[in-house]
């Protein structure tokens, strides 16, 4: 199996419609531009239910629990009663909910689709964005600067985090969501001025 090159690593960003309506999107564009990060792709786009359930997909059970389970332990460090308020305990019933909440958010306004390409593009971008939840971002991190966001008052509110971005997880998120986002056709090839000086 051909692995790519280190410096050819893409990943996919997802600035959400709460990052477009607060006017971010040049300011976190450019964190990823400052690092030797690459532009290969990029579009505005109102995106439908149907083209959002491909992204948050509802059979993805584990990490459905997982975001459960976080709820709960939220309700409970909040000393909030979450079979009151959500009308269950059950945690893959609760990440569904979650998940819908998320599905709503992504398609209630528009949201800039980003493909980047360079070195360990994965990690860096997830390392500036930050935490998922914002309350727990540190400072200098896309979600730490910009939003103090949490899942406590998400949940109280029965909505999603706001926290103005999405990231690719790992290399097969990536993937997949690379052709979810992006026609070949949308995708350019070219070489930035300072790629020689950054990693010749």
């Amino acid at each position: 199996m051909a692995h790519t090159p280190l410096e050819k690593e893409r990943t996919v960003v997802l600035i959400k419609p709460d990052g477009v309506q607060r006017a971010l999107v040049g300011n976190i564009l450019g964190r990823f531009e400052r690092i030797g990060l690459k532009i290969i792709a990029m579009k505005m786009v109102w995106v439908d239910k149907s083209m959002v359930a491909k992204h948050y997909p509802d059979d993805r059970t584990e990490l459905l629990r997982g975001i459960g389970e976080k709820t709960l332990t939220t309700y409970e460090k909040y000393g909030k009663d979450v079979k009151e308020e959500l009308g269950t305990m059950d945690p893959l019933e609760i990440g569904r909910m979650v998940n819908q909440w998320n599905m709503e958010f992504l398609s209630s306004g528009p949201v800039v689709a980003i493909l980047l390409e360079g070195l360990h593009a994965i990690d860096n971008v997830r390392m500036i964005a930050g935490n998922t939840l914002p309350t727990f971002a540190e400072p200098g991190t896309v979600r730490g600067d910009f939003s103090v966001d949490s899942p406590a008052l998400a949940n109280a509110k029965k909505r999603a985090v706001r926290n103005l971005m999405h990231a690719s997880g790992n290399s097969e998120e990536a993937k997949y969501e690379e052709q979810l986002w992006f026609k070949e056709e949308e995708i350019y090839e070219y070489k930035r001025a300072d790629t020689d000086v950054m990693f010749g």
